[in-house]
């Protein structure tokens, strides 16, 4: 009966491990089409790519953040919150560009010459997150520095968890 257990519990591990795998190789393929996008600059494949209403989102948080941190005074939070979402959307314009991720794939080392990494080695760079989303790190142990989710079926870029300096245009 233990036997019996043993079994069931180490096919259930397996099972589920093997859903994290799947994930991580769904989401691979659509990762490898944005970095090929942003590599070749295609506009189209890279929008289809990332979920351009999230990253504004994450940047209008970032800006609410920053006005009402401890010791602003009133009015800087109050136009922080005003004006955080047209400063956001006008940034997501001009920061949400294949050549501005391109300058960050640089900083992480795949450059023009580089080429692009297969699917299996851009799926063993992802963790599985809790939420069912994905995120790259450059090392097993590392931070996340891009989160994508499924959405109807295509992962999309959804938050940029590396240092905002890194987005600027060239």
């Amino acid at each position: 009966m233990r036997r019996r257990w043993a079994s069931l519990i180490a096919a259930s591990l397996l099972g589920l491990s093997g859903c994290a795998t799947t994930q991580r190789l769904s989401a691979a393929a659509d990762v490898h089409a944005l970095m090929i996008a942003i590599r070749d600059d295609d506009k189209p494949a890279f929008d289809a790519h990332v979920d351009r209403p999230a990253l504004e989102a994450q940047v209008q948080a970032m800006i609410v953040a920053r006005a009402a941190a401890p010791g602003s005074p009133a009015w800087l939070r109050d136009a922080g919150l005003l004006l955080s979402g047209p400063l956001a959307r006008g940034a997501g314009r001009l920061l949400i560009q294949p050549e501005v991720f391109r300058a960050v794939a640089d900083h992480y080392g795949y450059r023009p010459s580089t080429p692009i990494p297969g699917v299996f080695a851009i799926a063993s760079q992802l963790r599985p997150l809790r939420d069912g989303a994905v995120c790259a790190v450059t090392r097993r142990d590392g931070p996340c520095l891009v989160t994508f989710a499924d959405e109807d079926g295509t992962w999309r870029l959804v938050a940029f968890d590396g240092d905002a300096a890194m987005l600027k245009l060239r």
